[in-house]
C-alpha cells in the first residue's frame, strides 16, 4: 500500500518506512504527526483517488530531526549596468519516517506485523524441524559407528586365524629353499684362480 500526500506545497509517494525531507514543519523530534492531505491511495489493485482529498485516508509519520538542505546560489547579473547580485539559501527542512498508511479500515502498519508474526511462526517451525531432522542424523551416525565397531571386532579374529598359516607355510618352504641353494663347494670361498701364461721369449 501507497499513496501520496502534499505538504509545503510539493506532493511526495510515501508508503510504510519511507524516510523523506519536507518543508520547515513547526514541530518537535521525536513526536508523531498526521499528514491529512492525501490524494491518492493505492492498496493492490484498489485505488482511491481524492478530489482533491481522499476522504477516509491519513498518513502518520514520526519527526526524525530538523536540519537544513544542501546550499543553493542565485545570481543576477545585467550587462552593462555593472550589476551583480550573488545569493545563497539553505533551506529549513524537517525528516519524517512514515509510520503507517491508512485507508478506511485498513491499515498497513497492521498488515505489517501480522506478516511479520507469521513469518515467525514459519520460521521457528522451519528452526524445530531442523533441530530435529539433525539429531536423528546423530542417532544414525552414531548407530553406524556402533555398527562398524562391532564389524571389525568381528573382523579381528577371522583375520588373525587367516594369517597363521601363512606364517607356517612361508617356514617349511624356506628349508627347500636352502637344500636347493646349496653347492659343493664351500660357502664363502672363491673359485681358484688360473695360472698365469710363461712370456714367450722374444
Amino acid at each position: 500500500m501507497y499513496a501520496v500526500i502534499e505538504t509545503g506545497g510539493k506532493q511526495y509517494r510515501v508508503e510504510l518506512g519511507t524516510e523523506l525531507e519536507v518543508e520547515l514543519l513547526d514541530v518537535e523530534p521525536g513526536q508523531e504527526i498526521n499528514l491529512d492531505r492525501v490524494l491518492l491511495v493505492v492498496d493492490g489493485d484498489k485505488s482511491a483517488v481524492g478530489q482533491p482529498i481522499v476522504a477516509d485516508a491519513a498518513v502518520s509519520a514520526r519527526v526524525l530531526r530538523q536540519e537544513r538542505g544542501e546550499k543553493t546560489i542565485s545570481f543576477k547579473y545585467r550587462p552593462k549596468a555593472r550589476r551583480r547580485v550573488k545569493k545563497g539559501h539553505r533551506q529549513e527542512l524537517t525528516v519524517l519516517k512514515i509510520t503507517d498508511v491508512r485507508l478506511g479500515a485498513k491499515s498497513a502498519a497492521e498488515d505489517a506485523k501480522e506478516a511479520e508474526s507469521a513469518a515467525e511462526v514459519e520460521r521457528s517451525k522451519v528452526a524445530k524441524a531442523a533441530a530435529r531432522q539433525a539429531a536423528e542424523d546423530a542417532a544414525l551416525a552414531e548407530k553406524l559407528k556402533a555398527r562398524k565397531a562391532a564389524e571389525a571386532e568381528e573382523a579381528a579374529p577371522k583375520a588373525k586365524a587367516k594369517a597363521a598359516p601363512k606364517v607356517d607355510a612361508a617356514a617349511k618352504v624356506a628349508p627347500k629353499a636352502t637344500k636347493t641353494a646349496k653347492t659343493d663347494e664351500p660357502a664363502g670361498e672363491a673359485a681358484p684362480k688360473r695360472p698365469a701364461r710363461p712370456k714367450k721369449d722374444e
